[in-house]
């Protein structure tokens, strides 16, 4: 695991720095798409770029992490409606070229089972992006989650409902009680995987994703089992970090070997 600490507002240039190289080795790559607000700083740049002709997208494909159950078509927070607004309607990925769990379907066990198969169809995530909640969840996938879940339903925590609430008005009782979400396993068979954390909230999440003990309690931890995962996180997010000054020097010591 690589940890990066870095300014808040060149995260997102860092990271579009790397789907910007995947994209040119692999036009057709398959990227993993979170939303919330860990990775806007990332969309903002990668439009950015597409906007001025720097990078295209048109023939990549995306699959979102989750989606609420209950919330209708259109619904300003359901997650379909959040990454178009945030990220699809601002490059040139072709329509329907993102895809997300159904949370509108009767049969929400199959739906979660058809979702595994279009993302194993597609030749899975080459580069997932991940944020994480103050609990250490990734994706839905709340303290208690097997370390092995594939894409299923989940009821979410308090905790998750009273820190989404912000996206609804500030009215918890808004906020649904249950979600589609890919699983901790079905994140693990990314390529490569990259989360962003800043803020002094997800300090102690963060602390327990890097340097704690793998456990379903901080279900992030998972993590430390990737071969390529980068964790980006700015001072305040890196403040409980007992090796900060370590990684900080491996940082500023980089080089290529062969």
């Amino acid at each position: 695991m690589d940890v990066v600490i870095a300014p808040a507002d060149e995260i997102g240039e860092i990271v579009a720095d790397d789907i910007a190289a995947l994209i040119e080795q692999r036009p057709d790559a398959v990227l993993g798409l979170a939303t919330g607000s860990s990775p806007l700083r990332i969309y903002d740049s990668v439009a950015e770029r597409v906007a001025q002709g720097r990078l295209t997208l048109a023939r990549a494909r995306g699959f979102m992490l989750d989606e609420y159950v209950g919330l209708p078509p259109g619904h300003p927070c359901r997650y379909s409606t959040v990454i178009d607004d945030e990220f699809v309607s601002r490059v040139d990925l072709v329509p329907g070229a993102v895809r997300g769990p159904n949370g509108d379907a009767a049969d929400l066990t199959a739906a979660c089972a058809e979702y595994e198969d279009a993302i194993r169809e597609a030749g899975g995530v080459d580069l997932q992006i991940l944020g994480i909640g103050t609990d250490g969840h990734i994706a839905f996938n709340e303290p208690g989650s097997s370390l092995a879940s594939r894409t299923r339903v989940k009821t979410l925590t308090a905790q998750t409902r009273e820190d989404n609430a912000r996206f609804f008005g500030g009215d918890v009782e808004a906020v649904p009680y249950h979600c589609l979400t890919q699983g901790l396993g079905t994140i693990m068979d990314a390529r490569r995987i990259v989360l962003v954390a800043t803020g002094e909230a997800k300090a102690e999440a963060v602390a327990q994703l890097v340097e704690g003990a793998v456990s379903a309690r901080w279900p992030a931890t998972i993590l430390q089992h990737h071969p390529r995962v980068t964790v980006f996180v700015d001072d305040a997010a890196a403040s409980q970090l007992a090796l900060a000054d370590y990684y900080r020097h491996t940082q500023a010591h980089r080089h290529l070997v062969s």
